[in-house]
């Protein structure tokens, strides 16, 4: 399944602090499924809809983020 970004936020943002969160939020109360995801490359958070949940041609799509293995402890 293709995401679009519908904005992007830094990682290192102050502590308390979680404006990719608040603004996920904000979409999901105007009723488009955001969800908040991390781009561990760019050490971004992203927050993204389903592709076909959006009419924005603007945005870009990138893939769902793949699972990391965990260290073994």
């Amino acid at each position: 399944m293709c995401r679009t970004v519908l904005e992007k936020f830094p990682a290192g943002g102050p502590r308390g602090s979680w404006p990719a969160e608040e603004f996920a939020r904000a979409r999901r109360d105007e009723g488009t499924p955001a969800e908040v995801v991390m781009d561990l490359d760019s050490d971004v958070f992203l927050v993204v809809v389903p592709q076909q949940a959006t009419e924005s041609a603007a945005s870009q799509s990138v893939p769902p983020p793949q699972p990391h293995p965990r260290p073994q402890s």
